[in-house]
């Protein structure tokens, strides 16, 4: 009901569920509930023990994504968006920041897989697969656009403020990235910038293949987010940053061409965002069975019980959702852009009412730090603006349905 249907899943799926469901138990879920002061450490890079990613990289979660030939692992490509669902899910039943921290990159795995150069892949492979805290990151957003980018808007003024200009073989960056995902501790960034100024962002932005240690590259903040706290969102500043030929990725066309990244990302947060679902409920059905009030359990009372049920019921239909527009990114199916919309949008909403529901159950248990009750419900709320807000998601998915009416510029008349 509220977990996957162990029956639909492959016997590779299987044993990476389970694998990575002993490591959530044994591993994640013992060292959040003992140190829940931790995530409140100022020092970002001391929050999360090295031994947390180590125990990822000893059952094989780390470095999906990473071909064969390169010492990864090649998942079923039929089921290999669904397979990363469900580790995601898993991961973030334990906790959503590392989850975060995993899955980019997965993401960029995919990404770099798809589109780069095989000299560049021969590069960056090897040092992810031999340093358990490798960390990737996306490196999209701006002061000045994020989601809102995606309406599509495909005009000069849209498009992004960070520039790339040409600088004899090689590139010259310029600009400021804030919220980036694993973007205060990452060794390597795939940096997104203007290339052409005369033209609308899906015809003029390049993305680049960027190490950390850069000359010109500074990381600057690491944001102090509400949940998702083991994932270290930061803001990067690139000054006269100079690049080699080699470091171009996809050149004036690269949010087109970054579409495997954005397809499987939006099911991947959908499927975090599940995995904190199930958490809610897992910890609310065992504190209603167990919890005495008012001379029962409280279970007893009518209306726990019917809040119970509530709960179990909108993690099933966040489950489907997500499980159907898996489906259609893996046999590559017309309607999953807007399935992949629908499933991240409608799980952020689902299961913060989840949320809602296991903090009101919990009384005041739930207000209380050191029980973990509200750790959760801020894990649940952050989701409602990553990968895009509610309000940008549901306009991608009505402007995906109606693409001559919806949505049209709302700027000046040219």
């Amino acid at each position: 009901m509220i977990y996957a249907d162990a029956g639909q899943l492959t016997e590779e799926q299987r044993m990476m569920r389970d694998s990575c469901r002993a490591f959530v138990d044994d591993v994640v879920t013992p060292f959040i509930r003992r140190n829940w002061r931790q995530e409140w450490d100022m020092s970002p890079g001391d929050r999360l023990p090295p031994s947390i990613l180590e125990g990822a990289e000893e059952i094989g979660i780390r470095t999906l994504g990473i071909p064969e030939e390169y010492g990864g692992f090649d998942l079923d490509q039929g089921t290999e968006v669904r397979t990363f669902a469900l580790i995601a899910e898993e991961v973030a039943r334990g906790d959503s920041g590392l989850a975060d921290k995993l899955v980019q990159n997965w993401k960029v795995a995919i990404l770099l897989r798809e589109l780069a150069a095989p000299e560049t892949l021969a590069e960056v492979f090897p040092k992810l697969r031999a340093d358990p805290q490798y960390l990737m990151a996306h490196a999209l957003t701006e002061p000045r656009g994020a989601s809102d980018r995606w309406l599509p808007y495909n005009v000069p003024e849209a498009a992004m403020q960070t520039t790339a200009r040409q600088d004899g073989d090689g590139w010259v960056l310029n600009g400021t990235k804030h919220y980036i995902s694993n973007g205060f501790d990452a060794s390597l960034y795939v940096i997104y910038a203007n290339t052409d100024r005369t033209k609308g962002m899906l015809q003029g932005t390049s993305s680049f293949v960027v190490p950390r240690d850069t000359p010109g590259l500074r990381v600057t903040k690491c944001n102090e987010t509400i949940g998702c706290r083991y994932m270290n969102n930061g803001e990067i500043v690139l000054e006269e940053c100079r690049l080699p030929a080699s470091a171009l990725l996809v050149r004036d066309t690269a949010l087109g061409g970054a579409g495997k990244y954005f397809r499987a990302g939006k099911i991947i947060q959908a499927a975090k965002n599940l995995g904190v679902g199930v958490a809610c409920f897992e910890r609310t059905a065992d504190f209603v069975q167990t919890h005495v009030q008012g001379g029962r359990i409280l279970i007893k009372h009518q209306a726990v019980a019917v809040r119970l049920a509530d709960m179990a019921t909108r993690i099933a239909a966040v489950r489907a959702l997500v499980e159907k527009a898996s489906l259609a990114v893996d046999e590559n199916r017309p309607e999953m852009d807007v399935l992949c919309n629908m499933a991240k949008v409608y799980a952020s909403e689902e299961i913060m009412k989840v949320a809602q529901h296991m903090l009101e159950l919990h009384g005041g248990h739930g207000a209380m730090l050191e029980n973990g009750i509200e750790k959760l419900f801020r894990d649940a709320a952050i989701f409602l603006h990553m990968d895009a807000t509610v309000d940008i998601s549901h306009m991608k998915i009505v402007k995906a349905m109606y693409p001559d009416t919806a949505g049209a510029y709302a700027g000046p008349e040219g």
